[in-house]
């Protein structure tokens, strides 16, 4: 299974504005930089949790239906499933009914059978398109991992002359593990 970004969200989950009030910062010499800290935060939480933070168009890519009958997303929270295409040998497209499939947080359920299936090439043949994230507005992202991005760009920002060498310093500051320790996927 393969999987990659369609479309990114449309906004930040925390605003210029917001950052700024939180770093104390009043002119707007730096604006570009707090700008850059703030998606570079939002990567690193996306990183970490396996969560998109808003809303995302993502793609999963698989050669054919896993035999569970559960296709497990990559990014989660799951909105909604958008296309789903069959690619046939000759590698025509064919898109296939969405009414047809349950989900889950994490998982698109599938059918005992899915209608409108064609035989599949031997790779590839199957490309999922949906949309994950917790929800389209800032105010969608739960509070304590909007202000685990706060405390990193924060951190970021105070500390972007720091060189990282083994043992003698952080990426990430202390108490921001547990920020968003209850949105890190575990995996058994």
């Amino acid at each position: 299974m393969t999987s990659y970004l369609l479309a990114g969200p449309a906004e930040e989950p925390v605003s210029l504005a917001e950052s700024k009030a939180f770093l104390k910062v009043d002119d707007s010499a730096e604006d570009g930089l707090i700008a850059t800290l703030i998606g570079a935060a939002r990567l690193h939480i996306e990183g970490v949790t396996g969560q998109a933070l808003l809303a995302q168009s993502w793609r999963v890519v698989l050669d054919a239906w896993p035999e569970d009958r559960q296709v497990k997303l990559p990014v989660s929270p799951f909105i909604s499933v958008t296309e789903i295409t069959a690619y046939d040998g000759d590698g025509a497209g064919q898109e296939v009914p969405l009414a047809q499939f349950l989900s889950e947080p994490d998982r698109l359920l599938l059918p005992a059978s899915v209608a409108g299936m064609p035989v599949l090439r031997e790779r590839q043949g199957i490309e999922v398109d949906y949309v994950a994230g917790f929800g389209t507005e800032p105010e969608d992202v739960p509070a304590n991992i909007r202000q685990a991005l706060l405390v990193l760009v924060g951190y970021w920002y105070e500390h972007r002359d720091a060189v990282i060498v083994a043992g003698s310093g952080a990426v990430v500051p202390s108490g921001f593990d547990r920020l968003v320790a209850p949105h890190k996927r575990v995996r058994l």
